[in-house]
């Protein structure tokens, strides 16, 4: 009787890594992040503030829009200030451009104005025919 010896395989251990899968995963995750990157909105922007500040010129008129909807047009030749309502702006446009000689205005709004109210402002400007309008910040300390 002749018995067989059966022979066991060894099996060995594969170190190695199949990278095909997680190259595509990888692909699909590039794809995703680069279309929600332009869609994800960024915070509340202070952007009143700035390091450097050209000094004012004194024959420019300043109209300063305020939290409470009201709109104070000065200038450095009258000691005179009016406060008037967005919506009376306009109306109040050859005013801005007899006080200022050179049509320039230059607006100072507070950091808490939304910025869409400030553009209001700036497009009833050029309607009205000023059309050199500066934006006046604080000097960083």
């Amino acid at each position: 009787m002749s018995i067989r010896i059966k022979k066991l395989k060894t099996r060995k251990i594969i170190s190695e890594i199949n990278v095909v899968p997680y190259i595509d995963v990888m692909l699909v995750l590039l794809v995703i992040f680069m279309v929600t990157a332009p869609l994800i909105t960024t915070g509340i922007l202070n952007l009143p503030e700035v390091s450097k500040t050209a000094p004012k010129k004194e024959n420019v008129v300043t109209i300063e829009i305020r939290v409470n909807e009201s709109i104070n047009i000065k200038s450095p030749n009258d000691n005179l200030s009016k406060v008037i309502t967005p919506s009376t702006l306009l109306e109040n446009i050859e005013r801005i451009q007899s006080l200022s000689g050179t049509s320039a205005v230059v607006i100072s709004a507070e950091k808490n104005v939304p910025y869409n109210r400030v553009l209001e402002t700036i497009e009833t400007l050029h309607s009205g025919g000023i059309t050199r309008v500066g934006l006046l910040v604080k000097k960083k300390i």
